[in-house]
């Protein structure tokens, strides 16, 4: 027994350490339970009653205990830990938590999947989730970001047929190689972020040897109320590191929740892991004369004009002490943000600020925010929302519910109205198409040239030509089209591969 990992002798620990003495087992109402296998029936063969309480109790919540799935990133893993500031950024942000050195502020993080469902394989090729939640005194600031400092595309709107295209096929319910390639095909700014996915990074070796990235621009304002646009970066502590596709098809038939293993394991015998935290600037004017669209998510900022500045680090130092309530419950948006921090013009973070929370109310009810893993326990909330289902709390008892009076109902927040900036905004209403109003390949040619190694670029080849062979040939062949945009020699290497792939099938 001594010889099995932490994950696998939770519950001999917990009989060990954790349990208090053994309680009566009751119903939901507190009543003790007496037969806890066995309903009431007519005699010993049945037919069983109606006003078996303890039995409707049981099978009632038992029918009831799956929340909805998340559309996307449905299977994770959770811990908790806290942020450390280590760095003096005062001069760009004036949020709480950076407001002295060695300060702490609790935090959650969920790691994730992004296309399986909460059955699937940790190490399947997806983009993964990295979503941190800080419990400030400020209130709750969330970060929803991934291990690619990029998106697929631009635009909101396609966000929805970006997933679809990614999960099954809506009539044989499978993942389907040609729905996958011709929306990747349709759309050239999915490049950058599709070289990511097919590139070792796709494939991490389990959620602590990844980095993690905010990928959006947002603002921070100082105490003086100066703005700066920002992106936030997370380097592991842990070294990088990334499986092959033999290993990743390995732990997939043997172990399928490989990283969730790996991650409870770590942090259970005290390895804690964590991440260094850094931000790129750019002032307001240098966004006006950037060369790019600073505010593209499928853009970078190339780091030799906006280097990485040490902002604090990352600790994870315990494990969820209930999978359901501290991780399926955990829910993140990134309109929950803090004063010192605001949304930018970035398109793709326009849309999220609202699409998060409006899912989240729908998994998890319309006061998802009472859940305790989710509020914001270092701030009394104080508001004019009451009422919902599942209201847990006071629901501020007598206070008045509308604004304004004259009742000592609460009051603005001085503090919150200087940290908010004035943004002008000029331009025309209309419905602005991005798909090639931007460069789709610059930024991507440069990671094809620069980031990748001859062996990165071969394992690119090899992992993409798999995947794309199954697709039918005029997507090979508009595929092929781009990554020759891409670079002559991608092009010309992906032609070899899969000329090569379609004389092994036969």
């Amino acid at each position: 027994m001594c010889t099995r990992d932490p994950a696998s002798n939770q519950l001999i620990d917990y009989k060990t350490n954790d349990a208090e003495v053994q309680k009566e087992c009751t119903a939901s109402t507190g009543v003790p339970v007496g037969v806890k296998d066995a309903i009431q029936t007519v005699g010993p063969r049945g037919p069983a009653l109606l006003q078996d309480f303890i039995f409707l109790d049981e099978m009632a919540h038992f029918d009831s205990e799956r929340i909805p799935e998340r559309v996307a990133y449905a299977k994770g893993a959770g811990a908790f830990g806290y942020f450390e500031c280590t760095h003096d950024i005062t001069k760009f942000c004036a949020a709480t938590l950076f407001d002295r050195i060695r300060k702490r502020t609790a935090v959650a993080m969920r790691f994730s999947v992004a296309c399986g469902e909460n059955g699937s394989a940790d190490t399947v090729r997806e983009q993964r989730g990295f979503a941190v939640k800080f419990y400030t005194e400020d209130g709750i600031w969330d970060i929803v970001g991934a291990n690619m400092p990029v998106s697929y595309v631009r635009d909101p709107s396609l966000f929805p047929s970006l997933v679809h295209a990614q999960k099954r096929n809506p009539q044989t319910h499978l993942r389907d190689a040609d729905m996958f390639w011709d929306f990747m095909t349709l759309r050239p700014e999915t490049l950058h972020a599709l070289l990511m996915y097919f590139s070792d990074r796709g494939t991490p070796d389990g959620y602590r040897h990844m980095h993690g990235y905010g990928a959006h621009t947002y603002r921070m304002v100082n105490a003086t109320g100066e703005a700066f646009y920002v992106k936030f970066h997370f380097k592991t502590d842990q070294g990088i590191k990334n499986l092959d596709t033999r290993r990743c098809d390995e732990l997939v038939a043997h172990d399928p929740d490989y990283a969730i293993r790996d991650l409870y394991n770590a942090i259970k015998k005290g390895n804690y892991p964590s991440w260094s935290m850094y931000i790129q600037v750019m002032l307001g004017e240098e966004a006006k004369k950037c060369r790019f669209n600073p505010f593209d998510v499928t853009k970078v900022w190339p780091q030799k004009d906006y280097p990485l500045l040490p902002v604090g680090k990352l600790v994870l130092d315990r494990n969820p002490t209930n999978y359901f309530t501290e991780v399926e419950q955990l829910a993140f948006s990134p309109a929950h943000m803090i004063p010192g921090i605001e949304a930018s013009p970035d398109k793709m973070l326009q849309g999220r600020l609202f699409a998060y929370g409006d899912a989240q109310r729908y998994r998890l009810g319309t006061n998802y925010m009472q859940i305790p893993v989710n509020c914001p326990y270092r701030v009394h909330v104080k508001n004019f929302q009451r009422d919902g289902h599942m209201t847990v709390n006071d629901n501020q008892n007598g206070a008045p519910n509308y604004w304004p009076n004259s009742f000592c109902g609460p009051k603005e927040s001085s503090r919150a109205l200087a940290l908010q900036t004035c943004c002008p905004i000029t331009g025309d209403v209309y419905r602005y198409g991005s798909g090639d109003t931007e460069d789709n390949f610059s930024q991507v040619t440069d990671f094809w040239t620069y980031t990748l190694d001859n062996c990165g670029r071969k394992r690119l080849i090899r992992n993409m030509s798999e995947h794309l062979c199954e697709a039918s040939q005029f997507l090979q062949e508009r595929a092929v089209k781009l990554f020759t945009m891409v670079h002559a020699d991608f092009g010309r290497l992906m032609t070899e591969a899969l000329n090569t792939a379609r004389i092994s099938k036969f």
